[in-house]
């Protein structure tokens, strides 16, 4: 197995675009490519992550679309979908041919446009990443799920409404100067606590919003790596796993199997513990889930991730920095894009060059997980040396 380094990388904000998927994904795989020494001719394949496109928009096939559109015609292309992980999975795809040599140089992208859906419309997309023949019949939705995991942890560590609020809290401060995120008030804990009740005790302002956006990178070989850019980022851990396929399949709700799978992996891969990181992004679809990642990925003991953010201890200046960028409650959550987004924003960690720019960073994690916990990607990512 070779090296494989980030070598470029181009987004969209996220948010309210007015554009559809395909465009989307040209604007960041463009992006991308102009951010890096790799001509159109150097580019071996494409991988792109995409949930519902095809729901939405009635467009399949949007990969080769995309290729031939940025003037990569005639590569093999692929689209992966795994539901929010949709883009964690390309990527994991795309390093895996890499570090064979099958490829030496692919380009990795997510994209996803929602908000011009009307509200049931892409609601019942979202709802197809769930077990239809189970969940699908009981009506349970995935508010309604972490709903349930939320009521459960409450019940079982003593966690107050109030330590919950302090996740949006804190990701909204964050988001608030983030350029690329949708939303960028600054909320407190009675906004949270006083919001419309979604799914209880899940909240409006616990919940991620919907969001168009697009996001890519490149990456090689790591011995290629300096040709192509002053600036690599190695992928030191790559994790890839499934868990239940539903609420009902679960022993313990509160652990997502799949999370904890991937992330073993990564670090052993990495040959890091969770306590060496500096920085994570994690999949914060709900405030509910920021909590439950933080303990699957072994950075809190279980019971103590809604502390810890009470506490300071995931904020950006804290000793464990989660979501520096905002986070899905911040950023929005166009679910195929969002994987591949979540490495843009710890690259610019690495770099330096964040706007919540993480002291001394130098070690970074991104968490990608689709549908009731069914798959998850972790990503270890650090600084080329």
């Amino acid at each position: 197995m070779r090296d494989v380094s980030i070598v470029g990388m181009g987004t969209t904000e996220f948010g309210v675009l007015d554009a559809g998927v395909k465009d989307l994904g040209v604007r960041a795989v463009s992006r991308a490519l102009r951010s890096c020494d790799v001509s159109r001719a150097d580019v071996d394949a494409l991988y792109l992550g995409n949930f519902v496109a095809g729901i939405l928009e009635g467009q399949e096939n949007i990969a080769p679309l995309v290729a031939d559109s940025v003037g990569l015609t005639g590569i093999p292309t692929m689209k992966t979908e795994g539901a929010c992980a949709s883009s964690g999975i390309a990527l994991r795809q795309a390093y895996q041919a890499v570090a064979t040599g099958v490829h030496d140089v692919v380009v990795v992208a997510g994209v996803e446009s929602m908000t011009s859906a009307e509200t049931t419309e892409f609601t019942r997309a979202l709802n197809s990443a769930a077990d239809t023949q189970t969940e699908g019949k009981t009506g349970l939705t995935f508010p309604g799920f972490y709903g349930l995991w939320l009521d459960r942890y409450m019940y079982e560590h003593g966690t107050t409404r109030e330590e919950v609020a302090a996740i949006p809290v804190k990701n909204r401060k964050n988001g608030a100067t983030n350029p690329r995120a949708r939303f960028r008030d600054p909320i407190t804990i009675d906004d949270v606590v006083e919001s419309r009740l979604v799914a209880d005790p899940l909240r409006l302002y616990d919940c991620c919003p919907a969001a168009d956006g697009g996001a890519a990178l490149v990456i090689a070989a790591s011995d290629r790596a300096r040709e192509l850019t002053e600036t690599p980022i190695q992928v030191l851990g790559s994790g890839h796993a499934s868990g239940r396929s539903g609420a009902y399949r679960y022993d313990d709700l509160t652990t997502l199997d799949a999370t904890v799978t991937a992330a073993t992996d990564a670090y052993a891969q990495a040959n890091i513990s969770p306590t060496d990181l500096d920085v994570v992004e994690l999949h914060d679809c709900f405030s509910a889930a920021e909590i439950g990642d933080s303990e699957d990925l072994g950075l809190f003991e279980k019971g103590e991730g809604a502390t810890a953010a009470a506490e300071g201890v995931t904020a950006v200046d804290g000793d464990v920095p989660i979501n520096p960028s905002g986070g899905l409650l911040s950023k929005g959550h166009p679910v195929g894009a969002t994987g591949i987004g979540q490495v843009y924003e710890v690259c610019l960690q690495l770099f330096g060059e964040h706007e919540n720019q993480v002291d001394g960073a130098e070690l970074a994690l991104t968490h990608n997980l689709g549908g009731s916990g069914a798959v998850c990607t972790v990503t270890v990512l650090g600084r080329d040396a």
